[in-house]
C-alpha cells in the first residue's frame, strides 16, 4: 500500500478523464521511477499552466496570452467563424489542418436543466464578433446530440437577421451522438468540406 502522499497523488491522478484508480496507480508507479526524466518536467509544466492558462479574450481558446496564436494570425481567414462547444473541439479541428478561419468558443450547449443559457454560452459575444469582424459564414460545428443540435437551432435563428451572413453546418461524416474530440483527422475533414446550409 502507498503512502499518505503518494496516495494522494493517485487519487488525483484518477480523477483525470480516461483514469480509473488502476490506471492512475501504474502512472504513479512509472512516474515514480521516472522522477528525473518525467516527474519533476511534468511538476514544472503544471505549475506553468497553472499559473499562465488563460481563455483568449476574442474565442475563448485556453492559452498562455491574452489573445490566442490563432487570433493573432493574419494568415487565417476572417470572414468564416467555426462555432464549437468546448476548447477540445477546437483542437481537434485544428489537427484535421482543413479550416484556416477563426473560432468562437460557446463553453457549452443550451440546457434548460441546467439553467445555460445563450448568456452563459457567450452567444452575444459571437453576434458581436460577426459584426465587428465583417464575418460572411458562421460554421455551427456543434455535436450531433440533441442538446448540441438544440443550440445550433437556436443560434441559426438569432443569427438569421444579419444580412449576407451563410449560417453552415457540418455535414456527413460525424455520427448522430458524436462529439468532435473523438472523431480521427478525416472524418473532421470530410465532415467540413461537405458543409452545407443549416
Amino acid at each position: 500500500m502507498a503512502n499518505a502522499e503518494i496516495q494522494a497523488l493517485i487519487d488525483l491522478m484518477a480523477r483525470l478523464p480516461g483514469l480509473g484508480p488502476r490506471s492512475a496507480r501504474r502512472a504513479v508507479l512509472h512516474l515514480i521511477k521516472k522522477r528525473a526524466a518525467v516527474m519533476r518536467p511534468l511538476a514544472q509544466a503544471l505549475m506553468q499552466v497553472a499559473d499562465g492558462a488563460r481563455e483568449c479574450l476574442v474565442c475563448g481558446n485556453i492559452g498562455t496570452t491574452d489573445i490566442c496564436d490563432i487570433c493573432r494570425s493574419d494568415k487565417r481567414a476572417t470572414g468564416e467563424i467555426c462555432v464549437v462547444e468546448h476548447v477540445a473541439d477546437l483542437w481537434a479541428m485544428e489537427r484535421s489542418g482543413v479550416f484556416r478561419g477563426r473560432y468562437h468558443v460557446l463553453g457549452g450547449t443550451l440546457s434548460a436543466l441546467d439553467a445555460v443559457g445563450p448568456d452563459e454560452l457567450r452567444i452575444p459575444r459571437l453576434e458581436t464578433r460577426i459584426t465587428e469582424e465583417g464575418a460572411s459564414e458562421v460554421i455551427l460545428a456543434l455535436g450531433a446530440t440533441v442538446d448540441g443540435q438544440t443550440t445550433a437551432h437556436y443560434i441559426a435563428d438569432r443569427l438569421s437577421g444579419h444580412e449576407g451572413l451563410s449560417v453552415t453546418t457540418l455535414a456527413q461524416g460525424v455520427p448522430v451522438g458524436g462529439e468532435l474530440d473523438y472523431l480521427d483527422d478525416g472524418t473532421i475533414g470530410a465532415a467540413l468540406r461537405a458543409r452545407r446550409s443549416f
